[in-house]
Formats: C-alpha cells, sequence, structure tokens
C-alpha cells in the first residue's frame, strides 16, 4: 500500500464513492483524485465537485462526455444491431469503457498509481472497468473497495460517514429502493422487489416512460436520416448524435416505448433480474434495420447477424477494448458505407411500426420484385433448375432410404 501515493476514482458524489474516498485516504495513505462523467444520467455532476472539495481533494475532473459517448460508442454499437440475450440494449455495458477509458487518461496526466471504482464483487461492471483498463494500461493498479474492506450495508457505510465527518445525504425515504444506473442510452433498476422475478415492477419505478397504457391515443411520426448507417437528422433536423438520442428518449417515453424486464446471465456466473428503459435505443435498433432491409446484400446482411450475438457478447462482457471486438468493429463499419437514406416510423403505444424506407443506395428493384408483369427482368422459369440444383442433396439421401420422416 506505501507504493500508492496517488489514486484516480470514478466518483459520483454519491454514498458509495464518498466513503470510498475517504477509505482510500486512510488505508492507502494516499492522494486521490476525482473523476465524475456526465453520460445524461440526467442529474447534476456539478454538485460532485463541492463534495469533493469538502474531503480535501485537490484535483477535481468533471467531464461532459455525451457527444463522445453517442458517437464513439453507442452509434458504432447500433450499426452492429446488438443486443444481449435477445432483449437487452446494453445501455449499462456500453458506458463502462469510456468510463475505464477516461480513468487510465487522467491517471496518465496527473501521475497516478492506481485507479479506484465502485462496483460490487458480485456484478458485471468490476470486470468492465478493469478490463477496459488493463487493455489500456496494462501495468495499472486498481483498487475495488468492495472487494477489500468489511462495509457490507448501507447502515456500515452510513456509520462510517458519521464517525468519519464525510457530508452525505443520510435522509431516509428519499432514496429509491433500487440500485440505478442512467446514462444517455438507457436508466436500469435492480434490487428490492425486483430480486423476486416473479413480482411485478410497480409503476412508479419508471422514470422515463408513461405505461403504453397511458400513451397517447394517436400515433406519433417520425423521419430518420441515415448516413452510412448513423441517424444524422430527424424530421430533416440536422443534429449531433447526442441530440438525436435525447430527442428520441423524449419522444419514444411519450409513447411507452422501451420499457423491458429482463432476467440476464451475468458474466461472473449468477443469473440476475433487472428492468431497464431504453426509449431512444428501441426506436434506433428498429429504424436501422429497416433501412439496412433495402440497402444491404443479403449475404452480408445474414453475417452481420450471425455475428452479432458475439458482438453483443464482447461488450456486456467488458472487452470493447479487445481486438476481436475491434476486428469485427472494422467488418461492420464497412458494412455500413451504403446504409444511407430515410426511415419512417410510427410510435403507438409501446409499439415502434416501420411504415417506409428508401434510399439512393435501395437494393430494392421493384421492376423485379412486382407481381405484375416484369417485362423479362426475371424469367421464372429459371427458377426451376435453381430448385433442383438444391434439392439434389436431399433426393440423393432419399434414394439411399434416408427418410426424414422415419
Amino acid at each position: 500500500m506505501s507504493d500508492i501515493k496517488k489514486v484516480v476514482l470514478a466518483y459520483s458524489g454519491g454514498l458509495d464513492t464518498s466513503v470510498i474516498c475517504r477509505w482510500l485516504q486512510e488505508t492507502y495513505q494516499c492522494e486521490v483524485v476525482t473523476f465524475t462523467a456526465d453520460l445524461g444520467q440526467g442529474e447534476e455532476v456539478e454538485p460532485a465537485r463541492a463534495k469533493a472539495q469538502a474531503m480535501g481533494i485537490k484535483e477535481i475532473y468533471i467531464d461532459d462526455l455525451r457527444e463522445e459517448f453517442v458517437k464513439d460508442f453507442v452509434f458504432p454499437m447500433f450499426r452492429a444491431n446488438a443486443i444481449y440475450e435477445g432483449e437487452y440494449l446494453l445501455g449499462t455495458s456500453i458506458a463502462r469503457p469510456l468510463i475505464a477509458k477516461r480513468l487510465i487518461e487522467i491517471a496518465n496526466e496527473t501521475g497516478a498509481d492506481a485507479i479506484s471504482h465502485g462496483a460490487t464483487g458480485k456484478g458485471n461492471d468490476q470486470v468492465r472497468f478493469e478490463l477496459g483498463a488493463y487493455a489500456l494500461k496494462p501495468g495499472v493498479h486498481v483498487i475495488a473497495p468492495w472487494r477489500e474492506w468489511s462495509l457490507n450495508s448501507r447502515d456500515s457505510l452510513l456509520a462510517y460517514c458519521d464517525t468519519h465527518d464525510i457530508p452525505v445525504e443520510k435522509k431516509r425515504g428519499t432514496k429509491s429502493p433500487y440500485s440505478m444506473d442512467a446514462n444517455l442510452l438507457h436508466i436500469s433498476y435492480e434490487g428490492d422487489i425486483l430480486e423476486d422475478p416473479w413480482k411485478e415492477p410497480e409503476e412508479d419505478m419508471w422514470l422515463w416512460s408513461v405505461s403504453p397504457e397511458n400513451a397517447p391515443d394517436q400515433p406519433t411520426y417520425i423521419e430518420l436520416n441515415y448516413e452510412q448507417g448513423d441517424i444524422v437528422a430527424v424530421d430533416g433536423q440536422a443534429m449531433s448524435p447526442a441530440s438525436v438520442l435525447e430527442l428520441l428518449n423524449k419522444i419514444g417515453g411519450a409513447n411507452g416505448i422501451g420499457r423491458a424486464d429482463i432476467v440476464e446471465n451475468r458474466f461472473v456466473g449468477m443469473k440476475s433480474r433487472g428492468c431497464y428503459e431504453t426509449p431512444g435505443g428501441s426506436i434506433m435498433l428498429k429504424g436501422h434495420r429497416a433501412i439496412e432491409s433495402i440497402t444491404l446484400d443479403r449475404e452480408a446482411a445474414h453475417l452481420k447477424d450471425e455475428l452479432m450475438p458475439r458482438y453483443a457478447e464482447l461488450v456486456y462482457n467488458g472487452f470493447w477494448w479487445s481486438p476481436e471486438r475491434k476486428a469485427l468493429q472494422a467488418l461492420i463499419d464497412d458494412t455500413q458505407t451504403p446504409v444511407n437514406g430515410r426511415v419512417r416510423l410510427k410510435l403507438y403505444k409501446g409499439n415502434v411500426v416501420v411504415v417506409g424506407r428508401e434510399s439512393v443506395d435501395s437494393l430494392f428493384d421493384e421492376s423485379i420484385a412486382t407481381f405484375e408483369d416484369d417485362a423479362g427482368a426475371y424469367d421464372q422459369k429459371d427458377a426451376e433448375g435453381f430448385i433442383k440444383l438444391n434439392a439434389l442433396r436431399l433426393r440423393i439421401a432419399a434414394g439411399k432410404g434416408r427418410n426424414l420422416l422415419d
């Protein structure tokens, strides 16, 4: 411990990281640098500065990373149509590599010996933070207090605050019973009654969306413009990546879109029940698949679909900075060159319905696809040979008595 002179702490200003801040100072007898990231979590991050100053912190970083988060992390992931175990849009997972990146950058800038985080020893986030940190700085020392100390409850944390003069909000009844994480892509809920997978979430838990039952009785139509797989405009209005997602969250939430109740398989081995609100992301996924449907070659699209679960698993497990994710990203990004055009969506009571798509790069040829006279663009007689060639192996096997009905 004597070798640790300075630590960069991922600091929210809340109870856990405030305790960690003081605990690092006393346990390691080191200087602490705090880093607070604004990822669009919807709450003020600036108060973290005053809290850090009250504990004697001299180097305080509060960074607005919203545009970088969406442009360099969320958008690339959505080019892959990534979704984990068929339901989770990876809202927490995709934020962790950016936080890890900035932790390492600050450690390098300040000459720190170590980084620290407030993730528990049961969750995925410890893995994501640390895999990212080690990928970017192999020799970095990582301090994970939840794996070291004996403070294992809210009461013990509050007692520590009392004896160590830590300024935190201690009033009961004002804190959500859920463990929550929020950024521009989503908000998640875990704990309390959600630990019983049979119990339905209470309606007042949801913060970003109305229930589908209470959504407007009239649909909302929106148009998304794409360039190389990324949304560049909504309803004809050019927007930055973060602004796009912020607007889609607002529109989607108002129409009851984006709620998910999931039991997922954590990387550390356990099953965990969580609820998620991802209104903007749900719209983005539907829109992106729609524009790809007319612009991507069939086999390129199918290859992407085959690779997507692997890509999603890499993001979920914390391997954003791995060579295999980068290789997959290069392939995915190459497919996105023709993914340009416009998608029209209808939002209605929790549903996102594609009602139109067009592109100058479209591979949809009406003269071939039509059920009317195609003027010789497609000779239907050719299908006979096509079918027979594809049936050849089936016919040979059947001739050998390998009847699939037996």
